[in-house]
């Protein structure tokens, strides 16, 4: 019988063979290969002008120098600080608002699916569209948001302007961006928990508060763990709002690991030097994705 569902399943995959391999080819030539190609080029001082041969790569070969010199310069600290100094203001600011929206739309009312739609709306938008409407939204003289302030009789910072107050800026669109796509995560993770763990909560006396911190919240963990990771790979890869907010200015205060690899390879013109920067960048993210798997275990409750 076993041998017969093995040579059932060998069948199987030969017949999803044709459909799936035009998905490989397209996996290999558009992701595979570049990757392979880009640690290569990490070890060259090639400019991204020259056509690009074997040849054109041991010719440019200069080994880890590019490496050594992004971990012996200041600059990648100093940019990498940039990038850590977001994720400390992005991740619980998106998760606090996120889990607003997941709470909000999580209640049985006429009209939730409409508040759906509308949270879930910037996300839909364009990175470029939503960093101009931002760019506007936080001008000093014309923006809405100084405007509300000088309201309530507070006098706004330069935001975009600013080295104290662009990367705060920054953070507000990008919270504003992302909530409702990591609302979503949680609310379906809110929708899971089974009412019975509510009711026996009533049956004891807790109010909403202890109800939310010891069964909503370890129930919901799953679904904030996924978003946490997800989140944190996200900020890392934090580029087109600044490139169309601040351009990593002012005075170099919003420049972060992207905005960096962007500008020397395509501004500098130093592929080379902007790949060992995007194999950096790969590193840290693989690290801290590697050590959230492992504490995982002391935080995250799965049903059984």
């Amino acid at each position: 019988m076993s041998k017969q569902k093995k040579k059932s399943g060998k069948n199987k995959l030969l017949q999803a063979l044709p459909f799936m391999i035009p998905s490989f080819i397209g996996m290999i030539v558009f992701s595979f290969f570049p990757v392979v190609i880009s640690i290569f080029l990490s070890l060259t001082d090639w400019n991204g002008l020259e056509k690009l041969t074997v040849n054109t790569i041991f010719e440019h070969f200069v080994g880890l120098e590019n490496y050594i010199k992004i971990l012996s310069g200041s600059e990648f600290w100093r940019v990498l600080g940039h990038t850590l100094y977001y994720i400390v203001l992005y991740i619980p600011l998106v998760f606090v608002a996120s889990m607003g929206i997941a709470l909000l739309l999580n209640k049985k009312k006429k009209g939730t699916m409409v508040f759906r739609v509308m949270y879930y709306i910037p996300v839909l938008t364009s990175w470029v569209a939503a960093s101009l409407i931002w760019k506007w939204v936080l001008s000093p003289k014309y923006g809405i948001f100084n405007q509300i302030l000088a309201i309530l009789g507070i006098s706004g910072p330069g935001w975009l302007t600013s080295e104290v107050w662009a990367m705060p800026g920054i953070v507000l669109a990008s919270v504003w961006k992302d909530m409702g796509f990591f609302g979503l995560f949680l609310l379906s993770g809110l929708q899971a928990i089974d009412p019975t763990y509510y009711e026996a909560a009533r049956v004891d006396g807790a109010n909403k508060f202890v109800t939310f911190f010891k069964v909503t919240l370890p129930l919901v963990t799953p679904s904030i763990f996924f978003c946490l990771i997800m989140a944190l790979i996200n900020a890392f890869q934090l580029f087109p709002q600044v490139q169309i907010m601040t351009e990593g200015g002012p005075n170099g205060a919003t420049q972060v690991m992207v905005e960096r690899i962007y500008t020397y390879g395509f501004s500098y013109f130093k592929m080379g030097y902007a790949s060992a920067y995007s194999w950096l960048l790969f590193v840290i993210i693989f690290v801290l994705t590697m050590i959230q798997m492992r504490l995982q275990n002391g935080w995250v409750h799965y049903e059984s």
